[in-house]
Formats: structure tokens, C-alpha cells, sequence
């Protein structure tokens, strides 16, 4: 059995039940699962595989519990660059028609690329389009290529303008297909086995794209296989709006209606969330997926993260889609998500809480075990024996680090985000010593970057 052993990392946080940072830190694993983490001078001193991280700061493998991988073909369009999301999306659903296989698997490859180097280990992706006979089996093949884990989500859209929904009807797909589809892709995708690489979730787009019909037949049909929940919820105030007025709830009453409650639902954005829908999200364990980065850049609001965690709602961190961010950074999102919950905390108290500010160990902690109680994940989130060795290293001896060694763990929140130098999942590598090990990176951009032309010009 293969062995992995690293050694003297200057601090290892282990993000555990006691939130244990360790100086000179050492971690043990076999098989891709840790056994032992501990004092360097505890741990055995030979493996198979022994890493010197002397200088590095060490943590659990970062999770993303939002994203849309496809558009990373359509960041920074100009025509979308100052609209909010009706606007947006609606200057994007033309463009998106034009989605072959092969810009599915380019996109894909490139977002994990990306988030790879930015700390992340499990990404969780919302494709919800599927022209030109475009599949979810495209996303999750090119997945396997670059080595994280992968929620894929197999998103839909059914509700077109002409029954008053917001995309046009060339986008939309027949609800029976979609229903079948979503079977198909669960009975041979979904590894539900602790250490899973993939998973499946069932994720009908949002309220302003899919029928109440839809929603409800999706949210049995989950439960029958037992997968995840996942869908765009009280994003903005447009949403609201259009919830209000035509299904005569606000975004979360109409949900849960709809029997999208539980320990098995998460929500991305959860923006426009009062305090007392706080209260009812905690009592029946409803999770977030906070993309702080695309709800600024949308002008769509501050989500009431304080006020989540303070009640016990399950919190992670996404970093949304990659036309709306325009990155996937999954550590700059981390920073993101701690310094505009102290904007919200001054501008809006009464609707994101009172109290301390979020601190940069909390926000870490929303990027790692949170993500990973988010997606149902027990066997990511931590660095502790009988966990999957998913873990990530950054090199303190930086400039962007330089006076900040006083705190490496805070630093690295604080400081300008930087790419990561290692990065493992289940015990294999993926970056090495800040290099993409998993694929190509220049050919990958230019592929990608020649698939974004051909969809958006026509190139």
C-alpha cells in the first residue's frame, strides 16, 4: 500500500473538531487516506513518498460549492459588463445556444485548471444548458483528466418566455427529457462510496427558468436515489419580485412549497434572506453556497453570512460562474467573502447581523469543512485520520507574505491571494511545486481561448 508522508510544514491546520493549528506540522496517509496528523516529531519518519514542506503553510484541500464551468468561454463580454442578472443573462442566453461538446470538455478542463491552482480540491459545477447535444457526460469525462473531485450538477431549464419564463425558448428543454436525463446521469455516474471523485445533484436552474412542476418532481426524484438538491435562490431582488408575483411567495416560502427543504438542499447566492427565513433555513438544514465576487459584480446584494452562521446554517464558499466573477479563484473568493461581510456588517446591520466582524479563520473555515458539510461530505473538509488526503501547501517565503509571518493562517486571507504551490487529492498529486502536474496548462489555454472566439465571434 502506497504511503505519503509530509513533513515540517510551519503550520498544518487541520480545521478538526478543535480548530487545531499545528507548528511543524507532519501528516501521514495511506491509499489516499490520512492516518495519522500530528508534530513532525511524532510521526513515522519514512513512506513512500515523503514531501520536505519546510516554509509552508498547510490546509484541507479548499471546496467550491458553486460554480458554471462553461463560462469561462464567455468572461468579461462586453455587452454584459455593467448589467445586473436579468440583463446579463439575457445578453448570454444567445451566445450559450451555441455550446458544442467539445466546448463543454475545453471549459471544464480550464475551470479546474484554475481552481486547482487557486487551493480547491472538490469543485461542485451547475451546468444547466444543453444545446447541440451537449451532456453532463462531457463535463464529468474531462473532469477525470484533471484529478479533483467533482459534484457534477445536472442543471435544467424548462420554463421559456413564452410560458413567461426569462430564457428564450431555444434553450429550454421538454421537462420528461430532462426528468429521464437526470435518471440516466445519476444511475451511471453517482459514486455515493466515502472518497468519491464524482457525484451527482439534481439541479433544476431556478425559479425564473423551470415550472413549480419541475421543481417538485425533481425534488422526488432525488430523493429516490438519494442525491443532492441544489438550485439559484433569492439572488436578487428581480427574483423576488417576479416569485412574488407569480407564484405569490417570496423565493424561500416558494421553495420550501415545493418540498425543497432539508438536509439535502443548498441554495446558491440566498442573498435576499430575512431573519426569519435565516431561522427556518437552520431548523431544517438548508445550506448556502456564498458567491460573495458574483453578487458584488451583479450588484445583487450582500448575503447575511453572519447572520447564517450565528443561527448554524450550513455555509460554504463558490465562486459562481466564471462570466460573473470573472475568475475562479477559490482562495481570492475566501478574501472576498471575509471583507464584504464587514461592508455588510456597517451598511446593512439590520438584515446581516450584529456582533463581531467575520475573521479570516472563519472564512477559511466556509472554504473547507463548511463547503464540505455543504455538498454532504463527510470525508473532506478536515485534515484528521480516516479523512480523504486532500491537502494544499503555499510557500510563506513570498513577497505578498512579507510581514505577515506573525500570522501565516490570517496572512493568507489578508494578503493578496496567490496560487497554491502543492495540491493533492486523495493523496495524488495534481499541482507540484506550482505547476499544473494533471495537464497541459499553455496548450489547455489555447484551445480554450479558441473556443471562446468561435462561440462569441464566430472565430
Amino acid at each position: 500500500m502506497a504511503t505519503l508522508l509530509i513533513r515540517h510544514a510551519t503550520v498544518l491546520v487541520t480545521m478538526d473538531g478543535e480548530r487545531r493549528e499545528i507548528h511543524d506540522g507532519a501528516l501521514l496517509a495511506r491509499d489516499g487516506w490520512i492516518e495519522q496528523v500530528g508534530l513532525t516529531a511524532t510521526l513515522p519518519n519514512e513512506a513512500d513518498n515523503v514531501i520536505d514542506l519546510t516554509g509552508h503553510l498547510v490546509l484541507p484541500g479548499l471546496v467550491n460549492t458553486h460554480h458554471h464551468f462553461y463560462q469561462t468561454l464567455t468572461r468579461a463580454l462586453p455587452a454584459a459588463q455593467d448589467a445586473n442578472l436579468f440583463h446579463w443573462l439575457k445578453t448570454h442566453y444567445p451566445i450559450w445556444a451555441g455550446l458544442l461538446p467539445e466546448d463543454v470538455q475545453i471549459s471544464t478542463k480550464l475551470a479546474l485548471a484554475e481552481l486547482a491552482l487557486s487551493g480547491c480540491t472538490t469543485a461542485s459545477d451547475h451546468l444547466y444548458i444543453f444545446p447541440n447535444g451537449c451532456r453532463l457526460d462531457d463535463e464529468i469525462e474531462a473532469a477525470r483528466e484533471l484529478g479533483l473531485r467533482l459534484h457534477a450538477s445536472r442543471g435544467s431549464m424548462s420554463l421559456g418566455e413564452s410560458q413567461g419564463g426569462l430564457p428564450p425558448d431555444s434553450v429550454v428543454e421538454k421537462e420528461e427529457d430532462i426528468l429521464e436525463d437526470t435518471r440516466r446521469v445519476i444511475e451511471t455516474y453517482h459514486d455515493p462510496q466515502p472518497g468519491a471523485m464524482t457525484r451527482i445533484v439534481v439541479a433544476p436552474c431556478s425559479p425564473f427558468s423551470v415550472t413549480p412542476d419541475l421543481m417538485r418532481q425533481a425534488a422526488a426524484l432525488a430523493r429516490s436515489y438519494d442525491v443532492p438538491l441544489h438550485t439559484h435562490l433569492a439572488e436578487t431582488l428581480d427574483e423576488e419580485k417576479f416569485c412574488l408575483e407569480q407564484f405569490g411567495h417570496r423565493p424561500l416560502a416558494y421553495a420550501e412549497e415545493l418540498d425543497w427543504a432539508g438536509e439535502d438542499v443548498w441554495f446558491a447566492h440566498a442573498v435576499h434572506i430575512n431573519p426569519k427565513e435565516v431561522g427556518r433555513m437552520a431548523t431544517s438544514g438548508i445550506g448556502v453556497a456564498h458567491c460573495p465576487s458574483s453578487n458584488m459584480r451583479l450588484a445583487s446584494g450582500i448575503a447575511p453570512i453572519r447572520r447564517y452562521l450565528a443561527a448554524g446554517v450550513k455555509v460554504g464558499i463558490g465562486v459562481d460562474g466564471s462570466a460573473s466573477n470573472d475568475g475562479s479563484h477559490l482562495l481570492a473568493e475566501a478574501r472576498q467573502a471575509m471583507l464584504i461581510s464587514r461592508v455588510g456588517a456597517v451598511t446593512a446591520p439590520e438584515i446581516n447581523g450584529q456582533g463581531k466582524l467575520l475573521t479570516a479563520r472563519q472564512a477559511l473555515e466556509m472554504a473547507t469543512r463548511g463547503g464540505a458539510a455543504v455538498l454532504g461530505r463527510k470525508d473532506i473538509g478536515s485534515l484528521e485520520p480516516g479523512k480523504c488526503a486532500d491537502f494544499i501547501a503555499i510557500d510563506l517565503n513570498r513577497v505578498e507574505f512579507a510581514g505577515g509571518l506573525h500570522d501565516p493562517v490570517a496572512s493568507l486571507v489578508f494578503c493578496a491571494s496567490v496560487p497554491v504551490d502543492f495540491n493533492y487529492v486523495h493523496g495524488n498529486p495534481v499541482v507540484v511545486e506550482g505547476r499544473l502536474v494533471t495537464s497541459d496548462l499553455e496548450v489547455l489555454i489555447e484551445a480554450h481561448n479558441q473556443s471562446a472566439d468561435r462561440l462569441v465571434n464566430g472565430g
